[in-house]
């Protein structure tokens, strides 16, 4: 059983500090958000490590939102669906192509600078949309332009309140409604800190797999600490691997941007075959679950590690100009995008389930919210629309502060403590622990599954349960521990579905079955497991 909390403490002996809003975690989830509650409330914005490090910062691709008069929230709408293979949720994709564009205003009020081109948006076109629909900003830095924006705004706003280095460790929680978090401070001391609402911003978990174009950072810390407070997560089997990341000798999984692709790069496999034809009439621009797939069979068949992106047919200017960042980055390991064949494979990249939200965003725990990569808002379904991850984030972030605006204050704080037998920790260090976990996790529930596999893998993290009954003291420790049951749902959800879809494949069950799985599989840590039908269905 996952305990409740993971440290022993007692509130009434502990530090208290009050505020109105808690926002844990940054990117354009964290910041947009306090930004827009900061206009009524006090804000604390709790992140363990700065407001520069989140998953935002590395997005190149842009931000998808109707602008063009050529294009329609109706045509938005139909592309998010298709790619959501059957589990979107139509109410939440119609917010989301609705309000995106306002969203977009906001954040160009709140300094963010976008590409223009003949005194319009610069707008770009990605897998799976019918229309140029991407807003970009620096060629292909749209997400450190989002980040530098709205960090900035945030240093300036006198209404929030800034604790860097601090790791959230549990939500404080008392008959189904959250009271605040309990903070460990950078040296080591605990502290509670209460608020009328508290909302998770913490982004993915993307360190779940060996390979990840998502930072260190990315430990799934939300999504834990939500399943130990009671909220329901929702299909966390479905895991987006993007297709392109970089794969060569002394180099990160960088992320080789799905808009290089929209601008015409070709795929080849390394006998210099272009084989996107024989897996989707969309070739290139297919789905991404389907490109993945695709470049996992092509290194299978032809016993590679990697595939080639092929971007040589356009002019070294043009290259360097519309994809800066990319260019420098494989310059760096002697790689010229606009004359080599860039090696690449899959990366884990995205979780499209979470901390399952409403319309507004808050979760089946009262008074606790969630928004952006942490969250389930039924948006992304099986399968995440290129670029429509930012655009979730201000459109649910600003929906949230309107339903916090609506909240009376809390009065009193119940006086919650947890005392349990905790042993010391085991000889092995954390640092092998997630190792062994990030490889089991990718070879048994990866891009490809099947029941055999995923049943070892889950057997084999079930095996570490164990640790969560040790004194946990550091912020590794912490992430480990929200890593293994991260793990431990995503696996079991894995597990749980015999079908593929979108994000989710197995190879014992590869065809997609509406008559019985078009329904969300959701896990309680009190209630079990349920099956939510869709609400499309």
């Amino acid at each position: 059983m996952i305990p409740r909390y993971l440290v022993n403490f007692d509130l009434e002996k502990l530090p208290h500090v009050y505020t109105d809003v808690i926002v844990i975690g940054a990117g354009i989830a964290g910041l947009f958000t306090a930004l827009k509650a900061s206009e009524k409330h006090k804000v604390l914005m709790v992140t363990k490590k700065s407001l520069l490090d989140s998953n935002t910062r590395y997005a190149q691709g842009g931000i998808a939102a109707v602008i063009s008069d050529e294009d329609s929230p109706a045509y938005h709408r139909q592309d998010t669906l298709i790619a959501g293979a059957g589990l979107c949720s139509s109410a939440a994709v119609d917010v989301l192509v609705h309000e995106g564009p306002a969203g977009v205003t906001d954040l160009i009020r709140m300094g963010t600078e976008f590409d223009m081109e003949d005194g319009r948006f610069a707008l770009t076109k990605e897998g799976a949309h019918s229309q140029r629909r991407i807003l970009h900003a620096q060629g292909d830095a749209t997400g450190a332009e989002i980040v530098r924006a709205l960090s900035e705004k945030t240093k300036q706003e006198k209404n929030i309140e800034i604790w860097d280095d601090h790791f959230v460790i549990d939500l404080i929680t008392d008959d189904g409604t959250c009271y605040g978090v309990l903070v460990q401070r950078p040296d080591g001391q605990k502290v509670f800190v209460g608020a009328n609402a508290t909302i998770l911003c913490t982004g993915g978990a993307g360190q779940l797999f060996r390979y990840t174009t998502n930072p260190e950072i990315a430990t799934g810390d939300g999504i834990a600490i939500a399943y130990r407070a009671g909220a329901d997560i929702r299909d966390v089997e479905f895991i987006q691997f993007h297709p392109t990341a970089l794969c060569y000798p002394g180099a990160p999984r960088f992320l080789i941007s799905e808009a290089v692709r929209g601008e015409g790069a070709v795929l080849r496999n390394i006998k210099g075959e272009r084989f996107m034809e024989r897996y989707h009439p969309q070739l290139e621009l297919a789905p991404r679950d389907i490109v993945a797939r695709a470049i996992v069979s092509e290194m299978e068949e032809t016993k590679s590690t990697f595939v080639y992106i092929d971007f040589t047919h356009e002019s070294h200017e043009t290259v360097k100009n519309r994809f800066p960042t990319i260019y420098d980055f494989c310059l760096n390991y002697g790689l010229d995008l606009s004359s080599d064949w860039i090696p690449v494979a899959p990366a884990a990249h995205y979780m499209m389930g979470g901390v399952a939200t409403d319309l507004y965003g808050e979760t089946t725990v009262k008074r606790l919210f969630a928004c952006g990569e942490v969250s389930s808002t039924g948006v992304h379904g099986g399968n995440r629309l290129a670029s429509n991850s930012l655009s979730e984030a201000i459109v649910f972030g600003r929906r949230i502060v309107e339903r916090i605006d609506q909240l009376s204050p809390l009065e009193t704080v119940p006086p919650v403590r947890e005392q349990r037998p905790l042993k010391d920790n085991a000889i092995q260090p954390v640092v092998e622990k997630k190792l062994k976990l990030q490889k089991l996790m990718l070879r048994y529930a990866g891009l490809k599954r099947h029941a055999k596999g995923l049943a070892k893998g889950y057997e084999e993290l079930k095996r570490h349960l164990s640790f969560l009954d040790s004194c946990l003291s550091k912020r590794e420790e912490y992430e480990f521990a929200n890593l293994l049951i991260c793990g431990l749902l995503t696996t079991q959800a894995a597990l749980i579905r015999e079908e593929s879809r979108g994000g989710h494949y197995r190879e014992d069950f590869p065809e997609r079955d509406d008559l019985v799985w078009r329904k969300h599989t959701v896990f309680n840590r009190v209630n079990g497991i349920k099956e939510g039908r869709s609400d499309d269905v």
